[in-house]
């Protein structure tokens, strides 16, 4: 019996350590929704891009092209992008890590790399936010010509 006790004290005191200080802290996310909907006396962040998809048109196989994708926290509460993705290594991004106040504009723009691509591309940039909806999709088009054709 003294054996159990020991095990799951120890198991306890190991479970209580797991602090990671990368994580981002709780009180930053806020979930306005109820049963009837959104309550709507929450304040919460809500991101509002201008357009969510650049068409590029025709691109030369090997050129690099970037967009910036402009974007408005039109919430009353801060906003704060968690994680950016993109659909593919030849597609990369750059966003603001700090939290965005109500009324900024800020941008996130979105690196396109046409090395040993041909034909129409269609890629896609996944934004995560603490607002709701958590997820936003991005769009990037482009038609890669080889110039030796």
């Amino acid at each position: 019996m003294k054996k159990v006790f020991i095990v799951l004290t120890l198991a306890m005191i190991f479970m209580s350590c797991n602090n990671n200080p990368d994580k981002l802290a709780t009180d930053l996310i806020n979930n306005p929704n109820t049963a009837n909907g959104i309550n709507e006396n929450t304040a919460r962040p809500i991101i509002e891009f201008v357009k969510n998809e650049h068409d590029f048109g025709q691109v030369l196989q090997g050129e690099i092209v970037s967009y910036s994708f402009r974007f408005t926290n039109t919430g009353n509460a801060d906003l704060i992008i968690t994680n950016v993705s993109t659909s593919c290594g030849c597609t990369a991004s750059e966003y603001p890590v700090d939290a965005i106040k109500p009324g900024e504009t800020k941008k996130i723009k979105a690196i396109f790399d046409s090395e040993n691509r041909s034909g129409f591309q269609n890629k896609r940039i996944t934004v995560l936010t603490n607002a709701t909806p958590a997820k936003s999709i991005l769009k990037i088009k482009a038609n890669v010509i080889d110039p030796t054709n």
